[in-house]
């Protein structure tokens, strides 16, 4: 069965770092986009970042763009979000997703996903 198993979330004050770690387990994932979304309470699922199959360099959400940084490694099958200068309204649970689409910024353009970890930036 294919998996997406995310880890590293945790608590972090404002203005910290943490680093996301989603292991792609079952089939490869090589020819696949993988993102990372978040969905804070009450609030809707939203892109942050993805890493497409063939791209040199990942693609973000505005309101991360500067601070957060996704990487793949193709050969171990994992996708990174390293996070820096994190803020309050970062906190959320993330999501680490799969799919065909190369440019994906909807969640209905992957096909597997994670269950998540979370994250809680506090002042």
């Amino acid at each position: 069965q294919d998996h997406l198993v995310e880890s590293g979330g945790g608590l972090v004050q404002a203005g910290g770092s943490l680093r996301l770690a989603c292991v792609a387990t079952g089939r490869t994932f090589s020819t696949y986009t993988l993102g990372w979304f978040r969905q804070a309470p009450g609030k809707e699922r939203e892109f942050v970042a993805a890493f497409p199959w063939s791209g040199a360099n990942g693609y973000y959400a505005d309101s991360v763009k500067g601070r957060f940084t996704i990487s793949r490694d193709n050969a171990e099958n994992i996708v990174y979000l390293q996070m820096t200068n994190l803020k309050l309204e970062d906190t959320a649970d993330y999501y680490c997703a799969a799919g065909r689409w190369y440019s994906g910024r909807y969640p209905t353009q992957y096909d597997h996903w994670g269950q998540g970890t979370q994250v809680t930036v506090s002042s």
